[in-house]
């Protein structure tokens, strides 16, 4: 585990700010640079532009070129010059523009970021987080809608977690930071800017450890595990549900791996029901784990069999079309009335 993350600066940001997820990561981003100036950010446009979410808006003009680069477009390149980075003392920040645009890096992260510890008996450390906006929702064209963290999950070496909420953001980007292992950080960009989620952030004390989910609605019919932008589909839809007299969980994952699954395992065993929801294809995926881990661990609890409320096993279709392929409200709910009537 790594060591607590360094205060922000005294007085460089107030203690408790209203944000939305977009700009608690912007901040974050200021805190860690701030706390370490060994913590370096590059990508393409995240300099001059401040990215094209405006997530690293400011912050080449603050800490200059030498910290922030702006980067060809070759996320193999990116991903690369990271790892030596890493290898020489940095903390390197990538941004990957869209989560569809990091499989020219692939073979980076998988065969030179998530293996270096490992192959140097741990002598070489490689702190290295790779920023990824992932996901559906926003209109966009083929490639940039994807969700990829399955593929990533899946090899030993990365750990993998995605922020739902503005204290997530603000907090576990500079946890990642602090990390000594390679994170990849999926952030939910169709709620960048939501208003909706705006919330007070208390940026003096975080709310918990990196790799660990969390409760964050308590119910007793019916369990829902999300993560990233599910997490506000399923806190909708148990509000939506309350006003039918039905009870639901939800449990917002935060860490993909490793999987916090304790807190689903002692859910289940009270409502004996789990629904699992992600943007991802069904097959071979999160839900697909989750589903196999609650049938192991609460076998005899089960009153109903794990369903699963996902994107659908096609390529991720035309803007046109993803509001049928995204898992929404309805759709959620149509999975717990199954469990239900189980």
């Amino acid at each position: 585990m790594a060591a607590p993350v360094k205060s922000p600066v005294d007085g460089a940001v107030p203690a408790m700010q209203k944000l939305t997820i977009g700009k608690a990561l912007n901040l974050g981003l200021r805190a860690a640079m701030e706390a370490d100036d060994k913590v370096i950010v590059l990508g393409e446009d995240v300099g001059k532009l401040g990215g094209v979410f405006r997530i690293t808006d400011g912050l080449q003009k603050d800490f200059g070129e030498q910290r922030v680069l702006d980067t060809p477009l070759a996320e193999s390149g990116i991903i690369g010059t990271a790892v030596g980075l890493a290898v020489r003392g940095f903390r390197p920040v990538c941004e990957i523009q869209f989560e569809g645009f990091i499989f020219p890096g692939f073979d980076q992260i998988s065969s030179q970021l998530a293996k270096l510890h490992y192959r140097t008996q741990g002598k070489v450390k490689v702190p290295v987080v790779v920023r990824v906006p992932f996901g559906g929702g926003i209109g966009a064209v083929e490639h940039h809608s994807e969700s990829p963290e399955s593929l990533f999950a899946h090899i030993p070496g990365l750990k993998v977690v995605s922020c739902s909420n503005p204290t997530d953001a603000y907090w576990m980007i500079q946890q990642a930071i602090d990390c000594d292992d390679p994170v990849l950080f999926f952030e939910p960009k169709r709620l960048y800017h939501n208003g909706q989620l705006k919330s007070e952030v208390d940026t003096t004390t975080p709310p918990g450890p990196l790799f660990a989910s969390r409760v964050v609605r308590q119910g007793t019919d019916c369990t829902l595990v999300a993560y990233g932008p599910s997490v506000k589909v399923c806190l909708d839809a148990a509000e939506a549900a309350a006003e039918e007299g039905r009870s639901l969980e939800v449990i917002d994952l935060r860490t993909i791996s490793p999987l916090d699954l304790a807190p689903v395992f002692e859910s289940v065993r009270r409502t004996g029901r789990l629904v699992a929801v992600s943007e991802a294809s069904s097959e071979s995926s999160i839900t697909s784990e989750i589903a196999a881990r609650v049938q192991q661990e609460c076998f005899y609890s089960l009153e109903a069999p794990v369903l699963r409320a996902t994107g659908f096993d096609t390529p991720y279709p035309p803007s046109k079309l993803e509001e049928h392929f995204l898992p929404d409200l309805d759709r959620v709910l149509h999975t717990v009335d199954r469990a239900m009537g189980w």
